[in-house]
Formats: structure tokens, sequence, C-alpha cells
């Protein structure tokens, strides 16, 4: 931690933010467990050679809906994962009239290797977000809502609150609409998930994000197994409900890894997965060990399967709310699992 790089930045209105860079040797992890050294990929890679294959080119963002979705944003002064993380789906899902709000502001208190969003001290909370949420929901005319947020350590709730206000605001002026939410940690705090769980979300979501072994580098601030039962008490709190969880690979994971964690989820009852390809957002974030083939994403959907998810997305774009209406309604018609 004490060889990291970091620069601070300060934005409009005196907010201050930190660019760090993030290097395996700053946050050692054990070797795999075969012992072997994971090389990784050059940032600057050569065409041809390490170059992004055909099936990760993802079309430049643009078209009516593209346009039409980021000005409503923009005039309710709201933010998107898809714009602050860098999602490789935005002009296609935009297209399709779907978006996953950010609230809670765009300043994350905390520190991944792998994420896009400013990493900062955030300013106070903006109480009249939830019905400019619910505003643009009912704008855009979604039938499925997804909400996530930045994480907020600094609040005593973490911003569960907001969530809950969200989703309320939501159901209000958009009745019939399903709403989803990918939250964080929320440290473990019970009350502040059970608040959340208290407003009814037809989703659960909460990103597991790697495997175990790779926390300290990827997720320093997070836990393995608190994610874990975050998901667990989501679903005791409602077991009609449905829970969700993500993770990327091509961070240096191997494949009895990346079968270890679809198990975990499993046990603790996670109804549907999403698996996708980690791509390097900038020079300052974790390096990347190997683009996984389309048939190796195959191979990891039909062993999920196997384990008895209701609903298996696995793919090189996939991302946590990627078709997320899709899934939710085919996990619906999944028969639940014994």
């Amino acid at each position: 931690m004490a060889r990291r790089k970091i620069e601070i930045n300060v934005l409009e209105g005196g907010q201050k933010t930190y660019t760090v860079r993030h290097r395996w040797e700053d946050r050692p992890v054990p070797p795999p467990p075969d012992g072997t050294q994971t090389q990784y990929l050059p940032f600057r890679q050569e065409k041809g050679r390490h170059g992004r294959p055909e099936w990760l080119k993802a079309k430049v963002p643009d078209g009516p809906g593209y346009r039409e979705i980021k000005q409503t944003m923009r005039g309710l002064k709201l933010h998107t994962v898809c714009e602050e993380a860098r999602c490789p789906n935005i002009g296609e899902c935009w297209n399709n009239r779907t978006a996953t709000f950010m609230i809670l502001g765009n300043v994350c208190t905390r520190s991944c290797g792998f994420c896009a969003v400013l990493t900062g001290k955030p300013q106070g909370l903006d109480l009249g977000e939830p019905a400019r949420v619910a505003d643009a929901v009912k704008k855009m005319g979604l039938r499925h809502a997804v909400i996530t947020s930045v994480n907020r350590d600094e609040l005593p709730d973490g911003g569960a609150s907001v969530f809950a206000a969200t989703i309320r605001a939501i159901r209000e002026e958009v009745p019939g609409c399903a709403v989803e939410v990918l939250t964080p940690d929320f440290k473990g705090d019970r009350e502040a998930i059970r608040t959340v769980m208290e407003a009814r979300p037809d989703t659960f979501n909460h990103n597991i994000e790697t495997v175990p072994r790779l926390y300290g580098a990827v997720r320093p601030q997070a836990k393995y197994g608190r994610s874990l039962e975050v998901l667990r008490y989501a679903k005791e709190l409602n077991p009609a409900g449905l829970t969700k969880s993500g993770f990327m690979v091509g961070l240096g994971e191997v494949e009895e890894e990346i079968h270890q964690t679809l198990r975990d989820l499993r046990e603790h009852e996670v109804d549907i997965v999403t698996v996708g390809q980690y791509l390097r957002p900038t020079e300052n974030h974790l390096p990347m060990s190997r683009y996984y083939t389309p048939k190796e994403f195959a191979e990891i959907k039909k062993y999920a399967l196997s384990l008895g998810f209701r609903h298996v997305e696995s793919g090189p774009l996939v991302r946590s709310s990627y078709h997320a209406h899709e899934q939710t309604e085919d996990a619906r018609r999944a028969t639940a699992p014994a």
C-alpha cells in the first residue's frame, strides 16, 4: 500500500478526488493454487499480438436512444454507472432504453483496483435524487430500473436509506416497474441491508467481483466472506425475491477458483450470476492476465447451471446489469432450485 502512487485532484466546488496507481506488487496476493507465476498483458497492446480480439469490440455509442437518454440524465443532474465505469455496452443498452442509475454521487470512498469510478471524499447527500431518478424512469418508459451507487462508508447507514427512498419513489411514480438494486456491502451492517430490503426491491444484487485469493488487490477494503453473508441475509429477509451476484475473469484467477466462487454463491442462495471479461480502464488500474474466449465463457455457464442457478449470464462483454430485464424474467420462469 505504501508504494502506491496517489495524485490529488480538485473538482469544481473544491471536492477532492484521488488518482491511485494500482499495481500487483503494491498489494501482494498469494500465487495461484498450482504455484505458477501469473503473466500480465501490457496496457498498450500490439495489434495482432495481444490486441483486443474481435469478440470484444463494441460499437462507438451513438443513436437517437443514446442521445435522448444522455440528455435526460444531464437535464435531471443524474449519474449512470454506464458512463462512470466506462461500460462497453453503453451504446447498445441506451439505444434499447435501459440504463443503470448511480445514486449517492459519483465519488466513491473505496479504491478498488479494477474500477474507473472516482475515489475521494464525497460531499453531502442529495435528498432530491430519489424523486429525479423516478422522474427519469417515467420519462424513459422503463419496465425494469436498475439502481446502484458508489460506496459511502462515511455515512452511518452507507446510503441504505437513499436506496430505499429511490425504490419507493419509483414504485409511486411508475407502478408496475420492476426495481433491481446493486448495492455496496454496507460494511456488513444488517440494519442497512434490512432498510433496503424493507423497500422490497424485486432483485437484490451485490457483486462478489473476483475470487477470494485476489481480494487484497482487487477489493482491498472489502471482504469475500462478508459479501457472501450480505447476499445470504438479503435472501433471508425476502425469500421470494431474487438475489444476484457477479464477478470478472482475466485478473489471474484459475478454473478451480472460478468453480469454487460459483459454488460459494450457490451455497449462499444466489439465484442469478453474471460473469464477464475484466477490461483494464486505464494504465492506473490493475493489469489483465488474459482474454477468455466465448467458448470458455460457455463452459463457465454450463458449470454454473449445473449448480442450480436460475439464470447465468456469461460472456466477454457481460456486465452486472447487461440484459437485466431478461435475466429477471428468465429467473422467474425457472423452477426454484432444490
